[in-house]
């Protein structure tokens, strides 16, 4: 590991002017500041956040907020994290992981101690109670997520009612009658974390415009949960021919429940999911599903954040756009047994 004396024997001055010429406490001359700069990039040292944030009074850091709760897919909320950190050293930044749900306590710590320059929120509730605090702090926020007033705040998702919308309409095109929804975990609408709802509303606003039959069904992330429901779903809803899940840890048990209660997928039951791809395109049976682009998302919130850092305007909420891809677990319902001749 590259140290300041390594720089300073490299550059021809001493440790202390190294220190001053990255703190900017006392003048030095251009041309020593030039050769230090050199020696730094040709030996790939790294100052440390402290002495960083002397130099450009600013730590160079940003806090990603992400309680981890139940009913979160700990996978899918990695691949935010990691889409944020990414783009944050896209930027020469680094990311603090704050994940106790301690809500407005710890953006408090946090921003009385400077250890970071701005916070990107995740897990955003329609009325969180973060976000009267958020629009007070002196460091800049973006969330992953909007809630019901996202007044005075920067906002950034995937929209999630069209996505719910555009499952509804796939199958409706292909002329399914009766719909279900498996969402999320309970807890998630109980919290009234803002993507659950959206797909809630955008589900149930696109079947009453198709006049379709439809029911909302919240289910736990476990295969055992799966299983009951899907058994349930066959028992009370017979003439049910298209699901729609937005429950990535059910996604793979629910159509082997399914299968397994002899419903041949999609010629009997029709399946489509919002989901990463990741968990679409590897299935034994590829999955029609919207796209959860965590990447893009994450990188959408850096930017963003990095413009509020230098002083730019950005826009209250950005919602990127659903894509649907169909698959090969959507297909028109089976056709109805005929009337039995008398």
């Amino acid at each position: 590991m590259v140290k300041i004396t390594d720089v300073a024997a490299h550059a021809g001055v001493s440790p202390s002017t190294v220190s001053y010429a990255l703190s900017g406490k006392r003048p030095i001359s251009q041309e020593t500041r030039l050769r230090i700069e050199q020696s730094i990039r040709e030996l790939g040292y790294r100052p440390h956040a402290g002495a960083r944030s002397l130099a450009s009074s600013r730590a160079r850091v940003l806090a990603l907020v992400l309680p981890l709760r139940k009913g979160m897919h700990l996978p899918v909320v990695m691949q935010f994290a990691t889409s944020v950190v990414t783009a944050a050293r896209d930027y020469d930044h680094d990311v603090l992981l704050l994940t106790q749900s301690e809500g407005e306590e710890g953006l408090v710590r946090v921003s009385g101690s400077a250890m970071a320059d701005a916070f990107v929120i995740m897990d955003v509730e329609l009325n969180d109670r973060r976000l009267p605090l958020l629009r007070t702090l002196d460091q800049p926020s973006v969330l992953i997520g909007y809630p019901a007033d996202p007044t005075g705040l920067t906002c950034v998702d995937l929209d999630f009612q069209q996505a719910a919308e555009a499952c509804v309409d796939h199958l409706a095109a292909l002329g399914h009658r009766r719909v279900a929804l498996i969402g999320s975990h309970p807890e998630v609408y109980v919290r009234e974390t803002g993507f659950a709802r959206r797909v809630a509303t955008g589900f149930t606003a696109a079947a009453d415009r198709h006049g379709l039959l439809s029911s909302i069904h919240p289910c736990v992330d476990t295969p055992v949960a799966a299983r009951t429901l899907a058994e349930r779903l066959v028992r009370e809803q017979p003439d049910l021919t298209g699901v729609v899940v937005h429950n990535e840890p059910i996604v793979h048990p629910l159509i082997d429940a399914l299968t397994a209660l002899g419903l041949r997928i999609p010629q009997d039951i029709s399946v489509a999911a919002i989901c990463p791809d990741e968990i679409a395109e590897p299935a034994a049976t590829p999955i029609t599903s919207v796209s959860i682009p965590t990447a893009q998302v994450g990188a959408r919130a850096v930017d963003l954040l990095m413009s509020k850092l230098q002083g730019h305007e950005v826009p209250e909420t950005t919602i990127l756009p659903t894509h649907l891809t169909p698959r090969a677990t959507t297909a028109p319902p089976p056709a109805p047994a005929p009337a039995p001749t008398l």
